[in-house]
């Protein structure tokens, strides 16, 4: 199988948030590019991607975690205490000592690390940057309507290129259009297999929190991202979810 010579865009568009999983794992079985990792996470291991996909939820609050149908030998991604723990971390800025940053943090209690040299010693200080985001969007709604483009929040800081881990979720925009808030959102790079599930799950759910208190409807989920993928691990799950053989890839003998 020749390389391709161009980009392969994939639209994907699914009723919940079930649906979109469902279809995204199929469509990568059938147009993924298998590659080794070279940098990141599982470095040296290989990683099913595409080269840039749009997943489409119309009605994401329908059904947030995935359908594993009986009798399948394979355990589900997540689940909804997962989930409903997972919304806590994205609307707190709690953190531990060991992480650079979480998603909560970015969002609602963002802070920026400046080194300092005292003594002949160089000491790290966090300095807040006394903005709530997600509060920020609800009152700018609220106080000046719903024709903005500017309703945007921020997960990603210039001086993330640096970190051993950067955040995967970059960017959740926000629309209000025929009544609802709609979230588009950007991933740099996204595990389809158990991120996927979970992180468009507690998203959701703030997405709900949001819509209540500005007074509109909920409403869509696009996302967006160059790095959704699978790694090497979860193939065989994908391929038993979807009742589909190998990577297409791999059965067209692009690689071995």
């Amino acid at each position: 199988m020749p390389e391709r010579e161009f980009l392969e865009p994939v639209f994907i568009d699914a009723f919940d948030l079930d649906d979109a999983w469902f279809q995204t794992l199929s469509e990568i079985l059938d147009k993924g590019h298998v590659y080794t990792i070279t940098r990141g996470s599982y470095e040296g291991q290989r990683r099913l991607e595409f080269d840039f996909v749009v997943v489409k939820v119309r009605k994401p609050s329908h059904q947030i975690i995935p359908i594993i149908p009986e009798g399948m030998s394979i355990p589900s991604p997540t689940d909804m205490d997962y989930i409903q723990g997972y919304l806590s971390y994205l609307l707190t800025g709690t953190k531990t000592e060991t992480e650079d940053y979480t998603y909560g943090e970015r969002l609602v209690e963002p802070k920026v690390k400046i080194k300092q040299n005292v003594g002949g010693k160089d000491l790290v200080k966090e300095m807040p940057l006394e903005v709530n985001q997600v509060e920020e969007v609800i009152r700018m709604y609220k106080e000046q309507g719903h024709g903005t483009n500017q309703a945007i929040m921020e997960i990603g800081m210039p001086s993330d290129i640096k970190l051993v881990d950067p955040p995967c979720l970059r960017l959740i925009d926000t629309r209000i259009r025929y009544g609802k808030l709609h979230f588009i959102l950007y991933f740099r790079s996204w595990d389809l297999w158990g991120g996927f599930p979970s992180n468009l799950g507690g998203l959701q759910l703030v997405k709900q929190y949001m819509a209540e208190e500005i007074g509109v409807q909920d409403g869509e989920i696009i996302a967006v991202s160059k790095g959704l993928h699978l790694y090497e691990y979860s193939w065989d799950l994908a391929k038993l979810r979807t009742n589909k053989p190998a990577p297409l890839a791999l059965r067209n003998g692009a690689l071995k």
